[in-house]
């Protein structure tokens, strides 16, 4: 298929946050784009105020007549969206051309210098990193994120010179397979979504196959003593990075952490930037910093815009996003929703804040992600002094007989831990003393991070 043809994009599932980037992208062409998403969510009625028609109900009827010709018209859908789902049937009965967000995804970076960031965790940040860095010097980029940048309010950036797009590399359903990257970062390959995978191995075998998708004359930069052997074609370069690890091509030395502020040098092949400061000072993200450095120095970006782009980093929203910063009280919201993922957050947290009470409120995801990593996400909860756990979050999936969130509760070691829905609550937190809170999950435990600020601030 060719893009240039195409007059009218509809979209199925166009509130994920993946989606929303292509809605964007395709309102910024001209084009005539719709969709169905299943749940109103503040995205949704941005995307909507941009241009896009989005409705909620699944009704084959709602599809207007302009998206009806199958000449010009593009479906474009997410894995998440069921088999049975009759928009999505009737566009196939009919004929329709139908691609996955990672296919047209591919499409673009095939035309183009795909700067793709893979991971089971960190993905997010990194590429926001690296696209920001890029945005902000003489290179420029375009950007396709999983995540809204605070910065640009955004998950679409793009530029009118720059042939740069910096891509999140989805692992989920092997969506990452459809790219081909001029360079690509590795962030961990910690086993996730055995639903899809069935074994940690074949998890891991799926990045070693997208390190085969890298150009010959392209470069991947993979984190330092990750359990993978590269596929690289016959001239592509390898480079490795570390938060610390001097062994690493790319590594932070001289870190200093002090009064709410991180700073370290950067150092590489032939490059040194001394005292670069952290715009969202989290020890997590030196790593993340070092990797999107590592691409911008690759690429042209000078060792002073580096500098001034990495303090003026806001982050992306619900990547460890500070919602009340008082004296007396934090609240904290974190995407974070693997074990490794949570670990990280909540050792973070108390870097920050030693000596301090922590408590998490998490709300798992996914009935298989629970019943495969109870005991991981177990480990990694028992290290706050306090937990509040939400029922599972069932995004794609039906329930599976005997997982529930007590099979993680049951595991933690803590004495001080509940199980809580989501209606409960407000009502636990007004009734309770709290210091330090972390919201985790990838849910929809965001739309209860206002109503528990509130409380908070009028306790």
């Amino acid at each position: 298929m060719n893009l240039q043809h195409i007059q009218s994009v509809y979209f199925i599932g166009a509130g994920g946050i993946g989606m929303s980037a292509l809605v964007r992208y395709f309102l910024s062409k001209g084009m005539n784009v719709a969709g169905y998403d299943r749940t109103k969510s503040p995205l949704t009625e941005q995307l909507i105020k941009e241009g896009a028609v989005v409705h909620y109900t699944d009704d084959v009827c709602l599809i207007s007549e302009s998206f009806k010709n199958k000449t010009n018209t593009l479906v474009v859908y997410t894995p998440a969206v069921p088999a049975d789902h009759s928009e999505l049937a009737y566009f196939r009965t009919e004929g329709f051309d139908i691609l996955k967000r990672s296919q047209v995804l591919g499409m673009i970076t095939k035309s183009s210098l795909g700067i793709c960031i893979a991971g089971t965790h960190g993905k997010t940040t990194t590429s926001s990193i690296a696209a920001h860095l890029f945005k902000q010097s003489s290179v420029d980029c375009n950007a396709f994120l999983g995540g809204i940048l605070k910065n640009y309010k955004s998950n679409l950036l793009l530029s009118d010179h720059s042939d740069f797009v910096v891509i999140e590399a989805d692992e989920y359903d092997r969506s990452f397979h459809q790219l081909t990257p001029y360079m690509a970062v590795i962030t961990s390959a910690d086993p996730d979504h055995l639903d899809i995978y069935g074994t940690p191995e074949a998890y891991r075998e799926s990045f070693e196959v997208f390190t085969s998708l890298i150009r010959p004359d392209g470069v991947l930069v993979m984190k330092y003593g990750i359990n993978i052997s590269p596929r690289l074609q016959p001239g592509g370069k390898l480079y490795t990075y570390s938060a610390e690890n001097e062994k690493a091509d790319f590594y932070a030395k001289n870190i200093r952490i002090s009064n709410g502020e991180i700073r370290f040098d950067f150092v590489g092949p032939s490059v040194l930037i001394a005292d670069i400061q952290l715009g969202v000072p989290i020890k997590v993200n030196i790593e993340n910093s070092i990797a999107a450095i590592a691409l911008a120095c690759l690429n042209g970006v000078k060792p002073h815009e580096i500098k001034d782009a990495m303090k003026s980093f806001a982050g992306p929203e619900r990547r460890f996003d500070f919602h009340l910063k008082k004296d007396n009280i934090v609240l904290i919201d974190d995407y974070a929703h693997h074990p490794e993922e949570l670990k990280n957050s909540i050792l973070s947290v108390k870097e920050l804040y030693p000596g301090r009470k922590v408590t998490g409120i998490f709300q798992p995801h996914l009935y298989s992600r629970t019943r495969d990593f109870a005991a991981e996400f177990a480990a990694s909860l028992s290290s706050l002094d306090e937990l509040i756990l939400l029922d599972i979050y069932p995004a794609r999936e039906e329930p599976i007989p005997g997982v529930s969130s007590a099979i993680i509760l049951d595991r933690v070691t803590i004495q001080n831990k509940k199980l809580c829905t989501k209606e409960q609550l407000p009502e636990l937190i007004r009734d309770g003393s709290y210091d330090i809170v972390l919201m985790l999950g990838a849910g929809d435990i965001d739309r209860l991070v206002e109503p528990v600020k509130r409380i908070l601030e009028d306790k």
